[in-house]
Protein backbone atom coordinates (compact mmCIF):
# COMPACT_ATOMS: atom_id res chain seq x y z
CA UNK A 1 0.00 0.00 0.00
CA UNK A 2 1.62 3.38 -1.06
CA UNK A 3 1.34 6.37 1.94
CA UNK A 4 1.09 9.67 0.63
CA UNK A 5 3.00 11.68 2.49
CA UNK A 6 1.70 14.73 4.90
CA UNK A 7 3.28 17.64 4.22
CA UNK A 8 3.51 20.18 7.17
CA UNK A 9 3.23 24.40 6.11
CA UNK A 10 4.51 27.12 8.30
CA UNK A 11 3.31 30.12 8.13
CA UNK A 12 4.93 33.69 9.66
CA UNK A 13 1.73 36.10 10.45
CA UNK A 14 3.00 39.27 10.70
CA UNK A 15 2.26 39.84 14.33
CA UNK A 16 5.38 37.29 14.87
CA UNK A 17 3.12 33.85 15.13
CA UNK A 18 3.77 31.09 13.79
CA UNK A 19 1.03 28.97 12.27
CA UNK A 20 1.25 25.20 11.51
CA UNK A 21 -1.26 23.33 8.81
CA UNK A 22 -0.80 19.86 7.88
CA UNK A 23 -1.94 18.12 4.50
CA UNK A 24 -1.33 17.93 0.54
CA UNK A 25 -2.82 19.20 -2.41
CA UNK A 26 -4.55 16.01 -2.89
CA UNK A 27 -6.69 15.94 0.18
CA UNK A 28 -7.22 20.06 -0.45
CA UNK A 29 -8.54 19.54 -3.91
CA UNK A 30 -10.76 17.08 -2.83
CA UNK A 31 -12.78 18.95 0.42
CA UNK A 32 -13.08 21.72 -1.87
CA UNK A 33 -14.24 19.46 -4.79
CA UNK A 34 -16.88 17.77 -2.18
CA UNK A 35 -17.88 21.49 -0.80
CA UNK A 36 -18.26 22.63 -4.12
CA UNK A 37 -20.66 19.79 -5.34
CA UNK A 38 -22.35 20.10 -2.13
CA UNK A 39 -23.01 24.03 -3.30
CA UNK A 40 -24.33 22.93 -6.55
CA UNK A 41 -26.85 20.81 -5.74
CA UNK A 42 -28.22 22.95 -3.00
CA UNK A 43 -28.26 25.85 -5.73
CA UNK A 44 -30.38 23.27 -8.21
CA UNK A 45 -33.08 22.32 -5.65
CA UNK A 46 -32.96 26.13 -4.71
CA UNK A 47 -33.66 27.13 -8.14
CA UNK A 48 -35.71 24.20 -9.52
CA UNK A 49 -39.00 25.41 -11.11
CA UNK A 50 -41.73 23.98 -8.55
CA UNK A 51 -44.45 25.60 -9.55
CA UNK A 52 -47.90 23.10 -9.82
CA UNK A 53 -45.57 20.30 -8.20
CA UNK A 54 -48.08 17.98 -6.05
CA UNK A 55 -45.39 15.53 -4.27
CA UNK A 56 -47.73 13.66 -3.04
CA UNK A 57 -49.81 13.48 -6.78
CA UNK A 58 -46.19 13.11 -8.58
CA UNK A 59 -45.06 9.80 -5.91
CA UNK A 60 -48.86 8.05 -6.63
CA UNK A 61 -48.76 8.41 -10.39
CA UNK A 62 -44.99 7.62 -10.29
CA UNK A 63 -45.62 4.14 -8.27
CA UNK A 64 -48.73 3.44 -10.36
CA UNK A 65 -46.62 3.86 -14.03
CA UNK A 66 -43.65 1.54 -12.93
CA UNK A 67 -46.49 -1.24 -11.64
CA UNK A 68 -47.77 -0.90 -15.59
CA UNK A 69 -44.59 -0.68 -17.15
CA UNK A 70 -43.04 -3.67 -14.78
CA UNK A 71 -45.55 -5.63 -14.09
CA UNK A 72 -48.00 -5.92 -16.84
CA UNK A 73 -46.25 -5.54 -19.65
CA UNK A 74 -47.28 -6.64 -23.38
CA UNK A 75 -47.90 -5.31 -26.99
CA UNK A 76 -50.23 -3.74 -28.05
CA UNK A 77 -48.78 -2.21 -31.53
CA UNK A 78 -47.21 -4.47 -33.18
CA UNK A 79 -46.39 -8.76 -32.76
CA UNK A 80 -43.84 -10.81 -31.59
CA UNK A 81 -42.02 -11.03 -34.93
CA UNK A 82 -42.38 -7.24 -35.43
CA UNK A 83 -40.58 -7.03 -31.83
CA UNK A 84 -37.69 -9.42 -33.27
CA UNK A 85 -37.45 -7.76 -36.30
CA UNK A 86 -36.81 -4.38 -34.94
CA UNK A 87 -34.31 -5.85 -32.26
CA UNK A 88 -32.55 -7.44 -34.84
CA UNK A 89 -32.40 -4.05 -36.82
CA UNK A 90 -30.97 -2.21 -33.65
CA UNK A 91 -28.52 -5.69 -33.04
CA UNK A 92 -27.41 -4.81 -36.90
CA UNK A 93 -26.73 -1.21 -36.09
CA UNK A 94 -24.28 -2.40 -33.15
CA UNK A 95 -22.77 -5.03 -35.35
CA UNK A 96 -21.56 -3.17 -38.46
CA UNK A 97 -20.53 0.34 -36.80
CA UNK A 98 -18.57 -2.62 -34.15
CA UNK A 99 -17.17 -4.59 -37.08
CA UNK A 100 -16.04 -1.70 -39.35
CA UNK A 101 -15.08 0.68 -37.14
CA UNK A 102 -12.72 -2.24 -35.09
CA UNK A 103 -10.93 -2.61 -39.26
CA UNK A 104 -10.11 1.01 -39.44
CA UNK A 105 -9.08 1.19 -35.93
CA UNK A 106 -6.57 -1.77 -35.89
CA UNK A 107 -4.99 -0.17 -38.72
CA UNK A 108 -5.13 3.61 -37.70
CA UNK A 109 -3.87 2.43 -33.83
CA UNK A 110 -0.91 0.68 -35.71
CA UNK A 111 0.11 4.36 -36.66
CA UNK A 112 -1.05 5.75 -33.45
CA UNK A 113 1.97 3.38 -31.71
CA UNK A 114 4.41 5.22 -30.94
CA UNK A 115 6.51 1.78 -30.89
CA UNK A 116 5.64 1.33 -34.40
CA UNK A 117 5.17 4.50 -36.21
CA UNK A 118 7.08 7.83 -36.43
CA UNK A 119 6.80 10.37 -33.51
CA UNK A 120 4.53 13.17 -35.82
CA UNK A 121 2.25 10.09 -37.37
CA UNK A 122 1.41 8.90 -33.80
CA UNK A 123 1.01 12.39 -32.53
CA UNK A 124 -1.12 13.49 -35.54
CA UNK A 125 -3.58 10.58 -35.44
CA UNK A 126 -3.89 11.00 -31.58
CA UNK A 127 -4.69 14.31 -31.27
CA UNK A 128 -7.08 14.02 -34.47
CA UNK A 129 -8.92 10.71 -32.39
CA UNK A 130 -8.36 12.34 -29.03
CA UNK A 131 -11.06 15.63 -31.36
CA UNK A 132 -13.50 12.98 -32.18
CA UNK A 133 -13.79 11.13 -28.96
CA UNK A 134 -14.13 14.92 -26.97
CA UNK A 135 -18.01 14.98 -29.01
CA UNK A 136 -20.67 12.78 -27.56
CA UNK A 137 -21.79 10.25 -30.26
CA UNK A 138 -25.40 11.56 -30.67
CA UNK A 139 -23.62 14.60 -31.97
CA UNK A 140 -22.10 12.81 -34.10
CA UNK A 141 -25.08 10.73 -35.41
CA UNK A 142 -27.00 14.51 -35.63
CA UNK A 143 -24.23 16.00 -37.98
CA UNK A 144 -24.38 13.11 -40.08
CA UNK A 145 -28.02 13.37 -39.98
CA UNK A 146 -28.13 16.58 -41.55
CA UNK A 147 -25.68 15.69 -44.08
CA UNK A 148 -26.66 12.28 -45.10
CA UNK A 149 -30.44 12.49 -43.80
CA UNK A 150 -32.13 10.67 -41.26
CA UNK A 151 -31.77 6.78 -41.45
CA UNK A 152 -30.07 3.88 -40.25
CA UNK A 153 -26.37 5.52 -42.96
CA UNK A 154 -26.72 8.09 -40.01
CA UNK A 155 -26.52 6.32 -37.44
CA UNK A 156 -24.00 3.98 -38.36
CA UNK A 157 -21.34 6.65 -39.66
CA UNK A 158 -22.20 8.35 -35.72
CA UNK A 159 -21.42 5.28 -33.99
CA UNK A 160 -18.43 4.88 -36.17
CA UNK A 161 -16.63 7.62 -36.11
CA UNK A 162 -16.85 7.50 -32.30
CA UNK A 163 -16.24 3.80 -32.29
CA UNK A 164 -13.03 4.03 -34.13
CA UNK A 165 -11.73 7.08 -31.68
CA UNK A 166 -12.67 4.81 -28.61
CA UNK A 167 -10.97 1.76 -30.39
CA UNK A 168 -7.63 3.97 -31.74
CA UNK A 169 -6.77 4.71 -28.44
CA UNK A 170 -7.49 1.13 -26.29
CA UNK A 171 -5.48 -0.85 -29.48
CA UNK A 172 -2.58 1.72 -29.80
CA UNK A 173 -2.27 1.40 -26.03
CA UNK A 174 -2.09 -2.41 -26.08
CA UNK A 175 0.44 -2.30 -29.13
CA UNK A 176 2.46 -0.42 -27.04
CA UNK A 177 2.44 -2.98 -23.79
CA UNK A 178 4.48 -5.21 -26.21
CA UNK A 179 7.55 -6.27 -24.81
CA UNK A 180 10.56 -3.95 -26.81
CA UNK A 181 12.96 -6.48 -26.81
CA UNK A 182 10.94 -9.11 -29.20
CA UNK A 183 10.31 -6.29 -31.26
CA UNK A 184 14.07 -4.70 -31.46
CA UNK A 185 15.09 -8.71 -32.20
CA UNK A 186 12.72 -8.80 -35.32
CA UNK A 187 14.38 -5.84 -36.56
CA UNK A 188 17.78 -7.38 -35.61
CA UNK A 189 16.96 -9.84 -37.71
CA UNK A 190 16.12 -7.80 -40.72
CA UNK A 191 11.98 -8.33 -40.50
CA UNK A 192 10.31 -5.77 -42.22
CA UNK A 193 7.56 -3.50 -40.50
CA UNK A 194 4.35 -5.61 -41.09
CA UNK A 195 6.44 -8.98 -40.17
CA UNK A 196 6.62 -7.65 -36.60
CA UNK A 197 3.05 -6.93 -36.73
CA UNK A 198 2.06 -10.15 -37.59
CA UNK A 199 4.88 -12.14 -35.47
CA UNK A 200 4.77 -10.37 -33.17
CA UNK A 201 2.34 -7.38 -32.10
CA UNK A 202 -0.63 -9.52 -32.91
CA UNK A 203 -0.62 -12.68 -30.80
CA UNK A 204 0.70 -10.74 -28.02
CA UNK A 205 -2.71 -8.54 -27.97
CA UNK A 206 -5.06 -10.50 -29.79
CA UNK A 207 -7.09 -11.09 -26.77
CA UNK A 208 -7.04 -7.69 -25.51
CA UNK A 209 -8.22 -6.28 -29.39
CA UNK A 210 -10.90 -9.20 -28.80
CA UNK A 211 -11.72 -7.78 -25.29
CA UNK A 212 -11.74 -4.14 -26.24
CA UNK A 213 -14.09 -4.88 -29.42
CA UNK A 214 -16.96 -6.64 -27.49
CA UNK A 215 -16.92 -3.81 -24.72
CA UNK A 216 -17.20 -1.27 -27.34
CA UNK A 217 -20.08 -3.13 -29.16
CA UNK A 218 -22.02 -3.65 -26.09
CA UNK A 219 -21.60 -0.03 -25.73
CA UNK A 220 -22.84 0.35 -29.14
CA UNK A 221 -25.83 -1.35 -28.51
CA UNK A 222 -26.98 0.70 -25.76
CA UNK A 223 -26.10 3.78 -28.28
CA UNK A 224 -28.12 2.15 -31.03
CA UNK A 225 -31.18 1.70 -28.93
CA UNK A 226 -31.12 6.16 -28.66
CA UNK A 227 -29.91 6.61 -31.92
CA UNK A 228 -33.19 4.71 -33.32
CA UNK A 229 -35.16 7.32 -32.68
CA UNK A 230 -32.75 10.25 -32.76
CA UNK A 231 -31.24 9.66 -35.90
CA UNK A 232 -34.96 7.68 -37.22
CA UNK A 233 -32.70 4.45 -38.12
CA UNK A 234 -35.78 2.50 -36.55
CA UNK A 235 -35.13 -1.01 -34.48
CA UNK A 236 -36.38 -0.96 -31.04
CA UNK A 237 -35.37 2.14 -29.71
CA UNK A 238 -37.69 3.79 -32.07
CA UNK A 239 -40.70 1.73 -31.03
CA UNK A 240 -39.55 2.64 -27.34
CA UNK A 241 -39.44 6.53 -28.10
CA UNK A 242 -43.27 5.85 -30.41
CA UNK A 243 -44.51 3.68 -27.18
CA UNK A 244 -43.29 6.47 -24.59
CA UNK A 245 -43.43 9.65 -26.53
CA UNK A 246 -46.50 8.96 -28.91
CA UNK A 247 -48.73 6.39 -28.04
CA UNK A 248 -48.43 6.46 -24.22
CA UNK A 249 -48.50 2.73 -24.01
CA UNK A 250 -46.75 2.11 -20.44
CA UNK A 251 -47.71 -1.81 -21.02
CA UNK A 252 -45.64 -1.64 -24.58
CA UNK A 253 -42.79 0.35 -22.85
CA UNK A 254 -42.30 -2.31 -19.74
CA UNK A 255 -42.32 -5.42 -22.45
CA UNK A 256 -39.65 -3.45 -24.61
CA UNK A 257 -37.49 -2.69 -21.38
CA UNK A 258 -37.55 -6.07 -21.20
CA UNK A 259 -36.35 -7.40 -23.94
CA UNK A 260 -33.95 -4.28 -24.37
CA UNK A 261 -32.58 -5.43 -20.47
CA UNK A 262 -32.54 -9.97 -22.24
CA UNK A 263 -30.34 -8.70 -24.97
CA UNK A 264 -28.22 -7.13 -22.19
CA UNK A 265 -27.67 -9.66 -20.36
CA UNK A 266 -26.96 -12.35 -23.49
CA UNK A 267 -24.34 -10.12 -24.36
CA UNK A 268 -22.61 -9.78 -20.91
CA UNK A 269 -23.36 -13.93 -20.63
CA UNK A 270 -21.26 -14.28 -23.91
CA UNK A 271 -18.72 -11.55 -22.78
CA UNK A 272 -18.02 -13.77 -19.71
CA UNK A 273 -17.15 -16.72 -21.66
CA UNK A 274 -15.17 -15.13 -23.87
CA UNK A 275 -13.27 -14.31 -20.92
CA UNK A 276 -12.69 -17.36 -19.21
CA UNK A 277 -11.89 -19.14 -22.43
CA UNK A 278 -8.76 -15.88 -23.77
CA UNK A 279 -8.57 -14.50 -20.11
CA UNK A 280 -8.49 -17.53 -18.00
CA UNK A 281 -7.36 -15.86 -14.90
CA UNK A 282 -9.68 -13.48 -14.92
CA UNK A 283 -13.04 -15.80 -15.81
CA UNK A 284 -12.35 -17.62 -12.57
Amino acid sequence: MEVVPTRTYIKRKSNGRITIKSGNKAEYTMQWTIILLGVLSIMSFVFFDYTGLNLIKAITETAYNLKVMFFEPGLSHFGWGEALYQVGITLGLAVLSTVFGAVIAFFLSLLAATNLSKGWISKTIRVMVAFIRAVPTILWVLIFAIAAGLGSEAAILGMLFHSVAYLVKAFSEAFEEVDTGVIEALRATGSKWWHIVTHAVLPSTFTYLLSWTFLRFEINFSVAVAMGAAAGAGGIGFELFMASGFYFDLSEVGFITYAILAIAILLEVFSTRLKRRYFPTQGA
